[in-house]
């Protein structure tokens, strides 16, 4: 009777259920998005793609982008247009209204604006005192917004401060076909963000579905080489070859990394580029939507994934359309992140070394969101370099056979590779696109 009640007691010990909360808070500071929050006033200091271009048709379409319900359209001149929903007339949504030969027309009473917001009609009153008035005095809601191959973007901030489009080198790699997408997600936007700064998670998360060499977790490293910039490298061994895999982020949400198909470790690559070219754009703060180009060619993925299908498995390893039990077995970026509710209980994280990345963005959001409250704008990617913006995002594989049987030993070659790649991949910082990309490979393929 003894000896049940001391294993009863050893039990209740282990078994601690009932005596942990474990529900935490969010971070509210970075997860709140929408106007007047000071992550909301932070991201509307940057340009964010918002819609395929594609996908726009001939008329108006509600979408929604850091809690704001807008209206897009084209009108029939072929001008972009990002207006608030509401016209200031009596209030009727202008997601019902008619694309004009210039602007977008009112479906209740008529009026009629341009892509600015400028009053151009207000039928039946036009030589009134009253329409002469608001014509002068009153605009509807405009955001900026450009095209740009294939995807709009649009910058929500205050005109007076709108900053230089961003112009990164993988915009412009020869013989690269890059394709629009949309990802969206039911969760936060930083828990979509903060993958891409951990790259412990695809070996655990994507062995099964990009290669075995993804299963190898091997050496990690972080990097913080600007401001605004952060990589995290995993260097592994896969046979005979040392594989050094490099993502990038830079803030508040640009993101590329290797490839998700041509890159397994067996065979030689020398700065083969980013599987996307991909932004995290909330939508709300409980949805946010991935939109990105895959990137097909030599220094991409082969073309064969260029389909809907092939792009959702280069996003998240695996396809959107499938059953639960499908999902279980074989769960991708969305089950992980949607997982962890709407918006996670960050407070209830426990972060550890594999982790840093994570925490030196989140890090960095703060302080930018806390300098733009106190009046000090953030920096713009524009202003890490003068020229075509460079970027990391790559896979580099060198054969470099095992000298050692011991662990040890070779963990210390993966460390060491690892820094002579990333040292060749910074030297060519200097240089422009294609000058860059030729000084940097000619280096890699002579080790």
């Amino acid at each position: 009777m003894a000896e049940a009640k001391t294993q009863d007691k050893t039990n209740f010990s282990s078994f601690c259920g009932y005596h942990q909360t474990w529900e935490g808070s969010s971070l509210d500071e970075l997860t709140q998005t929408d106007a007047n929050t000071p992550c909301g006033e932070y991201l509307r200091r940057y340009w964010h793609p918002i819609h395929i271009t594609s996908e726009l048709g001939e008329k108006p379409k509600l979408i929604k982008i850091l809690g704001e319900e807008l209206v897009l359209f084209q009108d029939k001149s072929g001008q972009y247009g990002l207006v608030h929903k509401k016209c200031p007339h009596r209030r009727a949504s202008l997601e019902y209204g008619r694309c004009e030969d210039k602007g977008i027309s009112c479906c209740y009473h008529g009026w009629q604006f341009d892509v600015d917001g400028t009053i151009l009609k207000i039928p039946g009153e036009e030589d009134t005192d009253a329409g002469i008035r608001v014509k002068h005095n009153l605009r509807l809601g405009a955001y900026h917004i450009k095209e740009f191959k294939g995807l709009l973007f649009a910058y929500l901030g205050p005109s007076e401060e709108i900053p230089e489009f961003p112009l990164y080198d993988t915009f412009n790699i020869p013989d690269m076909t890059m394709t629009p997408y949309a990802a969206p997600f039911a969760c936060n936007w930083i828990q979509v963000l903060d993958a891409i700064v951990d790259p412990v998670h695809t070996a655990f998360l994507h062995q099964s579905q990009f290669s075995d060499g993804f299963g190898k977790l091997g050496f990690i490293k972080f990097y913080h080489i600007d401001k605004q910039r952060i990589l995290g490298t995993a260097s592994r061994r896969v046979g005979d070859n040392i594989w050094v895999r490099v993502n990038e982020l830079i803030l508040p949400n640009f993101t590329q990394a290797g490839a998700a198909f041509a890159a397994d470790g067996t065979q030689e690559r020398h700065f083969g580029r980013s599987a996307f070219t991909r932004w995290v754009v909330p939508v709300d703060d409980e949805h946010c939507i991935a939109f990105a180009w895959g990137n097909f060619g030599e220094r991409g993925d082969p073309h064969k994934y260029n389909t809907p299908e092939g792009m959702q498995m280069i996003e998240q390893g695996e396809v959107v359309d499938r059953t639960y039990e499908e999902k279980q077995n074989s769960p991708g970026d969305v089950e992980a992140v949607e997982g962890m509710g709407n918006i996670s209980d960050h407070t209830k994280e426990n972060l550890v070394q594999g982790d840093k990345g994570v925490a030196l963005y989140r890090h960095q959001l703060r302080r930018f969101i806390r300098g733009l409250q106190k009046g000090v704008n953030p920096p713009q990617p524009s202003e890490l370099s003068s020229k075509i913006i460079p970027t990391y995002g790559s896979d580099t594989i060198i054969r470099q056979p095992q000298h050692s049987a011991s662990e040890a030993e070779d963990f210390k070659a993966l460390e060491q590779t690892n820094d002579i790649v990333m040292n060749i991949i910074f030297s060519g910082d200097e240089r422009v696109e294609d000058e860059r990309d030729s000084q940097i490979i000619a280096q890699l393929k002579s080790l």
